[in-house]
């Protein structure tokens, strides 16, 4: 796999991202990757490679940017118990400042600038993201219905802005739930705004899981439903972007 650090041209600036992709001369389907709340980090190019190597241009923006670029705070190695109260202190007044309007001003820029990359083929591309990135992802797929063909989001507050908020999707959607993240009641509520879109689903929580279950270097990681993640997004994408390709084996 190749990587690249590059800077996106956005209306406010420019953001630094990460990105993986194949390197054997071909044009490959993009995929808009968006970090958890955590930001980048080595495990999140590590799953960017992982992805690449089956066959994808992997973008992963830092999508705090305007607050400097990533690591926009300072993170320990490992995310534990005792960390993550001082490091949810800095992240969550950056979360908050994210606001709806500025998701979909840096969405369209991103969304611009993978579409142009020499690597990426042409036709729609998917967008994936974990815990807030989750949400960002659903938001982009939702503004961009004629660019966006998958997306798949993960322990995400992807019913923040309401079931009636997903009626524009047009893209096929996978929702993997944290067990502790939704009540029963809520997951109902959220398979019903799927439904009213009309496209094809699948939403279903994780058994056992907590909230960031993905993410190796954090308490709540767990290493079954990792690799269900795997087959999920790699089943998703598989049927919805490429063009007379398998989906390649995964790597353990």
């Amino acid at each position: 796999m190749l990587t690249k650090t590059l800077q996106i041209p956005t209306a406010d600036g420019e953001a630094d991202a990460f990105a993986a992709f194949p390197g054997d001369g071909d044009r490959h389907p993009g995929v808009l990757m968006y970090a958890d709340g955590f930001g980048i980090r080595p495990v999140l190019r590590e799953m960017a490679r992982e992805l690449a190597g089956h066959g994808y241009y992997v973008l992963v923006p830092n999508y705090f940017y305007r607050h400097g670029p990533a690591p926009v705070v300072e993170l320990p190695e490992y995310i534990g118990e005792e960390a993550r109260g001082a490091v949810f202190a800095q992240v969550m007044p950056l979360i908050e400042a994210h606001t709806t309007e500025r998701v979909l001003r840096d969405a369209d820029a991103f969304l611009t600038f993978l579409t142009a990359q020499p690597e990426v083929g042409p036709g729609p591309i998917a967008v994936t993201g974990y815990c807030i990135g989750g949400l960002l992802a659903t938001r982009t797929a939702v503004a961009h219905p004629g660019r966006v063909a998958a997306l798949a989001a993960f322990h995400a507050p992807v019913g923040a802005d309401g079931p009636g908020s997903l009626a524009k999707l047009t893209a096929e959607v996978h929702f993997g739930h944290a067990e502790s993240d939704l009540t029963p009641e809520g997951l109902d509520e959220l398979n019903q705004g799927l439904d009213a879109a009309g496209v094809g689903y699948t939403s279903e929580v994780c058994p056992g899981t907590v909230h960031g279950f993905t993410m190796s270097d954090t308490d709540a990681f767990d290493a079954a439903a990792l690799r269900l993640h795997w087959d999920r997004l790699l089943t998703l994408l598989g049927r919805t972007l490429d063009r007379g390709g398998g989906l390649g084996r995964l790597r353990r």
